[in-house]
């Protein structure tokens, strides 16, 4: 009976993967018909696949590099934010008196875009490995933050209260019951979390930095070089699905009482 079910799993995630694969196929194939056959674009601005492909291939060792630099400003700071926002979010949200003072507060700062930060973290931070970590930062908490909350005012209070009359003390309370109850609104913030961060760190690295993958591209824009700087994209957008992908399948090992819905 399980290995039938098994393989009913298998074949719709093959066909849920069949969807995607074919839009980014026809994606594919318009874009080499508007340059390589037609020549309807812009060959400078447009170059094709060839010359996009033979430019990914010369730029590999730098592109590998750039990731390692990126991925050293993203990493520590999409977790800090997670850490922070979750824990701030559950003990909010357990405290009714924070939250009715704090809301109102997170409504007013949540829907400045961090973008707009970039010149008081630039000025005000050291170095710029500081004020691309801060940016990242303060990008994603947010979101973790409020879903979180959202999460753990969706638990019922029946199940806390019995709990409490379980003899359950506050920090085993915490783990058994409320963040496995507000976890999939957890997950949800985490994932728009790191939207948000792939973003920041592109723009962040495009303003000051001497390596990684939005520095890569922003370079090659300065010297027009735009088989590259489509190359980069390529490879950043390669790199964020992969990123994506990986992240998709904790959720659903983390979430597994979720899979039948």
């Amino acid at each position: 009976m399980s290995a039938v079910h098994g393989s009913a799993c298998g074949r719709m995630r093959l066909l849920g993967l069949m969807g995607p694969l074919a839009v980014f196929f026809a994606l594919f194939c318009l874009y080499g018909l508007l340059t390589d056959a037609l020549e309807w674009l812009n060959p400078f601005l447009f170059p094709g696949w060839r010359r996009i492909f033979a430019a990914l291939a010369e730029s590999m060792p730098q592109l590998l590099a750039g990731l390692l630099h990126s991925l050293g400003r993203l990493a520590p700071s999409v977790a800090a934010a997670i850490v922070c926002g979750v824990a701030a979010g559950v003990f909010i949200g357990l405290h009714p008196w924070f939250e009715r003072a704090l809301l109102p507060l997170f409504h007013a700062l949540n829907p400045i875009p961090s973008t707009m930060l970039i010149p008081y973290v630039i000025a005000v931070l050291p170095t710029f490995w500081l004020s691309a970590a801060a940016l990242i930062f303060m990008g994603v908490i947010w979101p973790v933050l409020m879903n979180t909350l959202h999460g753990v005012a969706m638990l019922d209070p029946r199940w806390i209260d019995n709990a409490r009359c379980l003899g359950m003390k506050k920090w085993r309370l915490v783990r058994r019951v409320v963040l496995p109850g507000a976890m999939p609104q957890i997950f949800a913030g985490i994932h728009m979390g790191l939207v948000r961060s792939f973003l920041l760190l592109t723009v962040a690295e495009m303003f000051g930095a001497r390596a990684g993958l939005g520095y890569f591209v922003q370079y090659y824009a300065d010297f027009a070089r735009y088989d590259r700087v489509l190359a980069g994209m390529l490879w950043l957008s390669a790199v964020v699905v992969g990123l994506m992908a990986l992240f998709e399948c904790a959720k659903r090992r983390a979430l597994f009482w979720t899979r039948k819905r």
